[in-house]
């Protein structure tokens, strides 16, 4: 049994995708959040929020459309891109986010549930400052 861990060498990329052990946020999202804060925003006021997926099948597309529909958000699938040809893109949005600790979780574990369901990617999220 080992009494001390490694310490990560500070020089050691974070991965960004991985969640905060302390506020189960992606530390993606975190930065994003702080980069908000340093801006003058605050995150307990609802404001615009924009969410991206991509799938490989515009049907998968649709079915995600379909749950971020249920869930209050406005969503919109879009045709493949050139440069992207077969991958569908599902916009979703809201004019009321709010973007505090519990309203990322829950818009992060909405968004990446419905794209580990069917398939996608979750890209993540842009805000109105």
């Amino acid at each position: 049994m080992r009494l001390f861990r490694r310490k990560r060498p500070e020089d050691e990329p974070v991965d960004l995708d991985a969640r905060s052990p302390e506020t189960g946020l992606k530390y993606k999202d975190i930065a994003l959040m702080g980069q908000m804060v340093q801006q003058g925003a605050d995150l307990t006021q609802p404001r615009h929020a924009l969410y991206y997926l991509y799938f490989g099948e515009k049907d998968a597309a649709e079915a995600g459309a379909t749950e971020g529909r249920a869930a209050g958000y406005s969503c919109e699938v879009r045709e493949p891109l050139p440069e992207y040809p077969g991958q569908w893109s599902l916009v979703c949005e809201r004019d009321d986010a709010l973007l505090d600790i519990e309203g990322v979780k829950r818009a992060d574990d909405l968004f990446q549930g419905i794209a580990d369901r069917l398939q996608g990617d979750f890209d993540g999220w842009e805000a109105a400052v």
